[in-house]
Parts: structure tokens; C-alpha cells; sequence
């Protein structure tokens, strides 16, 4: 294209939401000039979809559940006045908890205040209020943020080898909607022998966010813990940062929790609008479509040029690819629909991986996230005339050129700043844009059945761990190779040897004499 071409498509497909300072452009991705009228009758499918779930229908019929998560920027529009005074009360009592905790109301046993706050959670429990955490902190924040979001004894180690001497003034945030997640107990357990070994009560530094009647919520009551929270079954995991999940850490660290919740509730507005070309939610999920033809065929690549914007691509992949990564459609048809997602920072990106994306297999198509304020102070120059944050932006309009005359698509997002207004609304955005994609494929976004099999695949693992161990037990000292024990105790002998192997590396006592193939390794218990 000539450069007076490029000007005259980018003035078409350039939309600007003047009041909230922000902008969507699609003028670098090839879809035709007829692809919009194409997929209007698509797009008023979604558009009426989104309106009964926010109205209150059942969104997710999997599970026989309504999906909320609008509702918590705007309790105005929950479909009972029960609901809408749960969330109202919700929000006051997180506030005002932060604020007791903050003026020392409400202290750690010693009497001192708390400074640190440990989340322990995973999945839609720990992404958004790790991205959200690093995206708005700062040094002044009245507590420090720390995460267990994993499994990892090593990684446990790790994070309370940083934190430990800060025990006695650390607060607990123990986040789970079932409260069965095993990541989290496990984390949860290893958070309580940590506060038990340095004599410390934890039930008197813990606080929980779960669904009412929980496995955690029993744990809670029981052990009189400090503070309870509920999580709905109508906010998924994924779509739960504005729920208490994200807002107890938020308020504890001190981060606006007001402006970030009106940021979101200004974006959903902005995107019920039925105009295609002023909806910014539906003009992301048509270029979604149009870039895989509607099959995920090409993945997206999340370029924030922002440092406290690097997780927003992580937080991402968790609401892309599990809403939207599917087998199935609403009909039962065997679809594998999904969009792949990845990202750095930029201009980090840049002495990584836009080598390939500038000359490689063209699989992608971009998204360039700009921050048009450079920093809060004054800025020095690096050369004459020129500051660091211009050499950030040259950087990403250089980047944004150069694929564009390689053939490789792109959309570019722009914000003033990143502030808890701002990053509200862009979480909002893409929210909505998932759930508008999946309509437009006719899947179901508020489900995960992906994630119940591998957890009921892991329980199996766990189970037959267990049986491998008594058979060991039972052969008193002998070698037997791991086809031998997974005769004896009924299951495939690959699983067993994995499982040997794992143990031989994690218990004492069982051995391992390697042969030279799996299946001649003999394993013993001394």
C-alpha cells in the first residue's frame, strides 16, 4: 500500500473513545472492505447473546449457571436486589477491612501491623491479581504483595526464604472458589507449617476468599480465622478479578479499587454499543475472526510497550485460551476452536523473538499495546532532543512498520497511562471481546472441561503413586522392574515408571538401578 492509502484506511478503521483517552486500530489487518457488513448478522447474534447474560440467562449451560462478571463494575444491573446488595456489601467490607489493617485497627498478634501480604492461589486466583499487583504497585503501597501460585516445593522455599522475616507481621490470603484446588491447600498447608514452626497462630493471620460452604470456608470457621470473603458461583475463575479475588489484594495493597472498578463498568458501556465500527469489544473479536478465519488458525501476540504492562499477556492466556479453547460447540460438534496466546514488552520483544514475526512463518497476527505517557516526572534527555520514552516509541511504530511491509498483520491499543482506570478498562475489554468471539463461533466461554480432566488425570496419578508404594512395601527389599509392579497393581507400566522415578528422587529409601532401557531399570525399597 501507498502511504496516502495507509493514511486514508487508517482514518477509517481508527476508533477513539475521547472521554476515556483510549483508541483501537485495525487498519493494519487485511481484512476486505466488505468483511464487516459480512459478519453483521453474526455480530447481532452476539450482541443479543450478551445482553441475556447480563441480563441474568443461563450463559453457561454446562454448569446451569449465570455469568455475572459484569455485574460486579455495575451492581445496578444485577438481575435481583439480593445480588446487587451482595456485591455492594462485599465491596464496602473489603474496603473497610483494608482500612482497619492499614490504620492498625486490626493487627497482626504482636500488635504491630501488617506489611506483607502473602496471595495464595493459582489459575484466575493468582493471574489477575499478580498482573494487576505489578501493573498499579509502587514503593509507597501500604503492604508488600508476595504470591504462592504453585505447587513447587522449591518455589514455596523460595518465596518464604524472602518473606520470612517478616512472619510475625505477614497477612494471608488464602483465595480459592471451590476451595478443593490441591495447588492451594497444598500452598495453604505449607503457608501453616511455616507460621508453626516460627511459633506463630496462622488462623490469626489468615484470611479467606472462597465460596460459602467451601472446603475452605469449613477450614476458616473452624480454625477461626481472621477474615472470610465469598466468591459466587456466577464469576468464573478467569473473570473474577473484580470480585473479591482481586480486590481484597488490591485494597490491602492500597491500589485504587474505586477508579478500577469504574474504568471496566465505563468500558462495558462504551461496548454494548450495536455499531460495529464504534464497538471496540466487537471489533476486536471480528479481527480475531478474520485473522483465523474463524478457527484459531493464527495465534495472537500480545506487545505491550510498558513494563507494568509485561503480565498482561500471562493474564491473557488464561482468559483467551481457556474460554475459547474448546472441542466442542453449543451444537456438540467437533470444533477444536481456541486462539493461542504469547507476548513480551517492548522493545524487549525486539532483541527476542519479532525476528521470526518479522520473517518467519507468518502464524500470528500483533497486538501493540501503547502507553502514551512515558512516566509521572520530568524525564532527561539521552540524546539532544530526544528522551528514553520516545525511543520507546519509535521502537514500537518502527516494529508496527516493519511488519506491516513484511505482510503480517496487526492491531494497535492505545492508553494515556497505566493507572487502575485505565487498566480496568482494558481488562474489561478484553472480557467482552472473548465473550463476543464465542458467540461469533458458537462456543461456550464459561466452561472448562479441558481443566476437570487434567485434575481428574493428576487424582489418578496421585492414587496409583500410593498403590506403587505398597506393592514396593510388599516385596520386601526385591528388585522388580516397573512392568512387574504395574501388573501387580493394574496399570500401565509408563505411568508406574515415572511414578518409581519420581519417588526415587523425592523419598528416602527407594532405589533405582537404571539398566539400559526403562523397562530393564529394577527399583527397590531399602
Amino acid at each position: 500500500m501507498t502511504a496516502h492509502s495507509l493514511w486514508d484506511r487508517f482514518q477509517k478503521n481508527f476508533l477513539r473513545y475521547e472521554d476515556l483517552g483510549f483508541s483501537l486500530d485495525v487498519s493494519r489487518m487485511q481484512f476486505s472492505d466488505s468483511f464487516l457488513d459480512e459478519m453483521s448478522a453474526k455480530a447481532a447474534h452476539a450482541f443479543e447473546q450478551m445482553r441475556s447474560l447480563e441480563a441474568g440467562a443461563i450463559a453457561n449451560p454446562d454448569e446451569n449457571r449465570m455469568v455475572g462478571h459484569y455485574w460486579l463494575r455495575a451492581p445496578q444491573l444485577a438481575p435481583s436486589a439480593d445480588l446487587r446488595k451482595e456485591i455492594e456489601e462485599t465491596k464496602k467490607d473489603i474496603l473497610a477491612f483494608a482500612s482497619a489493617i492499614h490504620k492498625g485497627e486490626i493487627t497482626a498478634p504482636s500488635g504491630k501491623k501488617f506489611t506483607d501480604l502473602l496471595v495464595v492461589g493459582i489459575g484466575g486466583s493468582a493471574l489477575g491479581p499478580q498482573f494487576v499487583s505489578d501493573a498499579l504497585g509502587s514503593a509507597n503501597d501500604p503492604m508488600k504483595v508476595h504470591f504462592l501460585d504453585n505447587t513447587d516445593p522449591d518455589g514455596i522455599d523460595k518465596v518464604f526464604a524472602q518473606i520470612k522475616s517478616v512472619l510475625p507481621q505477614l497477612l494471608v490470603a488464602v483465595i480459592s472458589k471451590s476451595g478443593g484446588t490441591k495447588e492451594t491447600r497444598n500452598g495453604m498447608l505449607e503457608s501453616e507449617a511455616q507460621f508453626k514452626a516460627a511459633g506463630l497462630d496462622f488462623a490469626r493471620q489468615a484470611v479467606a476468599v472462597t465460596g460459602p460452604g467451601s472446603e475452605l470456608d469449613g477450614v476458616a470457621i473452624k480454625n477461626g480465622w481472621l477474615k472470610r470473603f465469598p466468591m459466587w458461583d456466577w464469576v468464573g475463575g478467569r473473570t473474577s478479578i473484580m470480585s473479591a479475588v482481586g480486590l481484597v489484594p488490591m485494597a490491602l495493597q492500597g491500589l485504587d479499587v474505586d477508579q478500577f472498578l469504574l474504568g471496566a463498568a465505563a468500558m462495558d458501556e462504551k461496548t454494548r454499543a450495536t455499531d460495529l465500527n464504534t464497538n471496540a469489544a466487537m471489533l476486536l473479536a471480528l479481527m480475531w475472526y478474520h485473522a483465523g478465519n474463524g478457527k484459531g488458525q493464527k495465534d495472537m501476540v500480545i506487545l505491550p510497550y510498558k513494563d507494568r504492562l509485561v503480565l498482561f499477556s500471562k493474564y491473557l492466556q488464561q482468559l483467551v485460551m481457556e474460554s475459547l479453547g474448546k472441542e466442542l460447540d453449543l451444537d456438540g460438534k467437533v470444533v477444536n476452536q481456541g486462539i493461542a496466546v504469547y507476548g513480551n514488552k517492548g522493545s524487549t520483544d525486539q532483541h527476542a523473538y519479532v525476528q521470526q514475526l518479522r520473517d518467519g512463518v507468518n502464524n500470528f497476527f500483533a497486538t501493540f499495546i501503547e502507553v502514551r505517557k512515558a512516566r509521572a516526572g520530568e524525564s532527561m534527555e539521552v540524546e539532544q532532543g530526544t528522551q528514553t520514552g520516545d525511543y520507546l516509541e519509535g521502537f514500537l511504530r518502527g516494529t508496527r512498520t516493519a511488519l506491516s511491509e513484511g505482510g503480517r498483520e496487526s492491531i494497535t491499543i492505545s492508553i494515556p497511562e497505566v493507572n487502575a482506570f485505565q487498566v480496568g478498562a482494558l481488562i474489561a475489554l478484553y472480557e467482552r471481546a472473548v465473550g463476543f468471539y464465542a458467540t461469533l463461533v458458537n462456543i461456550n466461554a464459561y466452561h472448562q472441561p479441558g481443566v476437570e480432566a487434567g485434575k481428574k488425570a493428576a487424582t489418578r496419578i496421585l492414587a496409583l503413586q500410593l498403590k506403587v508404594v505398597e506393592a514396593l512395601q510388599a516385596s520386601s527389599g526385591s528388585e522388580a522392574t516397573a512392568e512387574t509392579i504395574a501388573i501387580e497393581v493394574g496399570a500401565e507400566p509408563e505411568d508406574v515408571w515415572h511414578v518409581l522415578n519420581h519417588l526415587s528422587a523425592n523419598r528416602e529409601g527407594i532405589i533405582v538401578r537404571s539398566g539400559e532401557r526403562p523397562s530393564e531399570d529394577l527399583f527397590s525399597l531399602n
